[in-house]
């Protein structure tokens, strides 16, 4: 079929509705498209020099239904890999575009064009992407974010799209004259704010169906949209005409890592951006602390209850109550929580995005050490994040700390089924296991340990253990706002670090010290529970 669209390219003319000068702010005019023996020649219809292609060198990209992209590659400067003419043209329909690019495969195999990708087409051999996850997963993620109602919760989230907002208005600097390349462009938000910074260009990549509402967004505002092309496939696959000076994208799933699309942020890095170009945002922290929650704990243990009857319509129940107990253990509890149950200062991992590869987030193994801050027992490990751009004007933090103000990925904790106890100054450690699957999710394992107090436990060191495996894909979202906690009369209220205050370098830093009042009834009530189990 390919072939028979294409045969008749070199007596054929090409209709084009319009042509566009990525270099220039002219507006655009129809025009043609010819081929000849050795190039492909663009005529405007206003009165301008053809634009002459060697199909041996330059790039067709086909954008879309009716859009491709035209570069060639050279410099006035001679630099390899740049390119001096770009220009995107538009066809009357898809019939005329599918039948253009049929030439231009035509003209390669009549040429024998040899060791560079078909124009206008992506690689057909399984791409990475392909080789790590599962098609359901894939096909479920990118329809996920293939509707709006999904782009307007985040795009709602104003924490989260504010401090976009600031964090690139802030550093105009950084993208004036610039190209961008928007990794997992979504809606398109972040390509429009780095074009209203005054970003050359905008290469905006997005693999689902929001492609479609992106162009439609963008070419809703046109002064921007000259300066923004919509390019829909995974930046694992897609080819870009030049370089990027800038790096921007929102890659954060729960727990920073989740959905494992930091992958393909780094991947983005090593395709397409400069040596000396930036990432926004460039740096990410996972923080850790462990907590306390006689509540929570309840909560949970509750809920295989229901397993414990042993006439459920003449049914015995209880031989899977143990089963259901450890399955709803299994569950990260995402929601937002009040930071004073924390019993110790938290500690952080940094995943620096501009120097990683992207085969350390197959596997992140994290060392635990904390210092108990009161007397209690600790029902699991508390996580967080925050990521730093880290412009030339104004370096800004996104956090997701708890107190802070509540973004759409809230705070996850990891509870034990087994709490432990701890004494004030008591240390705390443990390792926190996080292995990347194919379901673009990661198996988490917790393992907190402390040493047992009391006649005898200096001598032997005794260990009190406590572990838990959990899946990240699968969390428990208890979107119910933190509870009212009692606070010691000795202890008074005090203010939130500022996470722009935090070195990255250091984790030595100060975090308000967190006391907590705990109900004798309460830890009476689980012992009960446990005793059952």
């Amino acid at each position: 079929m390919a072939d028979s669209l294409g045969q008749n390219w070199k007596n054929r003319d090409f209709t084009l509705s319009s042509i566009s000068d990525l270099s220039s702010d002219d507006a655009s005019s129809p025009g043609i498209a010819r081929f000849t023996s050795d190039a492909l020649q663009i005529h405007p219809e206003s009165p301008q020099i053809p634009l002459n292609f060697d199909l041996r060198t330059a790039q067709i990209l086909k954008l879309g239904p009716v859009q491709s992209l035209c570069t060639m590659e050279g410099s006035d400067d001679g630099k390899s890999g740049s390119y001096s003419t770009g220009v995107s043209i538009k066809f009357k329909n898809e019939e005329d575009c599918a039948a253009f690019h049929s030439a231009v495969q035509q003209w390669i195999k009549e040429n024998n064009v040899q060791g560079n990708l078909p124009n206008g087409t992506l690689t057909t051999s399984k791409s990475k992407f392909d080789e790590k996850i599962e098609p359901s997963s894939a096909k479920m993620y990118f329809h996920y974010y293939g509707q709006l109602l999904h782009q307007q919760n985040m795009l709602q989230d104003y924490v989260r799209t504010g401090t976009y907002y600031a964090a690139v208005i802030e550093n105009r600097a950084d993208f004036t004259g610039r190209v961008v390349v928007d990794v997992g462009a979504g809606s398109g938000i972040l390509s429009l704010f780095a074009a209203q910074a005054g970003a050359k260009h905008v290469y905006a990549v997005e693999a689902s169906e929001m492609a479609e509402y992106a162009r439609k967004l963008i070419a809703g505002n046109p002064k921007l949209a000259q300066r923004i092309t919509v390019i829909k496939g995974r930046v694992e696959d897609v080819e870009l005409p030049e370089k990027a000076d800038i790096l921007i994208s929102e890659p954060m799933g729960t727990l920073l890592v989740n959905e494992r699309m930091l992958e393909s942020y780094v991947i983005a890095r090593d395709r397409f951006l400069t040596p000396t170009g930036k990432m926004f945002p460039g740096v990410g922290r996972i923080h850790m602390a462990p907590f306390t929650d006689e509540y929570l704990f309840i909560e949970i243990a509750n809920k295989a209850l229901f397993w414990q009857q042993q006439n459920y319509y003449g049914v015995d129940l209880t031989p899977l109550h143990g089963t259901a107990f450890q399955g709803y253990f299994s569950q990260p509890v995402v929601d937002a929580f009040d930071p004073r149950l924390l019993i110790a200062p938290p500690m952080f991992h940094v995943l620096d995005f501009g120097k990683m590869k992207e085969e350390e987030l197959y596997e992140i193994d994290i060392p635990l050490r904390f210092i108990a801050s009161v007397g209690t027992r600790v029902h699991g490990l508390a996580c967080w994040f925050d990521v730093l751009f880290n412009g030339s004007t104004v370096q800004r933090w996104l956090t997701t700390a708890p107190g802070s103000p509540t973004t759409h990925w809230y705070q996850l904790r990891c509870v034990l089924s087994q709490p432990i106890y701890v004494m004030a100054g008591q240390e705390i450690t443990g390792r926190l296991h996080l292995i990347a699957h194919n379901a673009q999710s990661y198996t988490i394992y917790l393992t907190l340990s402390a040493k047992m107090w009391g006649p005898g436990a200096e001598q032997g060191g005794i260990l009190q253990t406590s572990s838990c495996k959990l899946d990240l894909k699968e969390p428990y979202y208890r979107m119910s706002q933190p509870q009212a906690y009692p606070v010691a009369q000795d202890q008074q209220p005090q203010p939130l670090v500022q996470t722009q205050d935090i070195h990255i370098q250091s984790q030595e830093f100060e975090e308000p010290e967190i006391m907590q009042q705990l109900s004798p009834n309460s830890c009476a009530q689980i012992d009960s529970l446990m005793q059952k189990i």
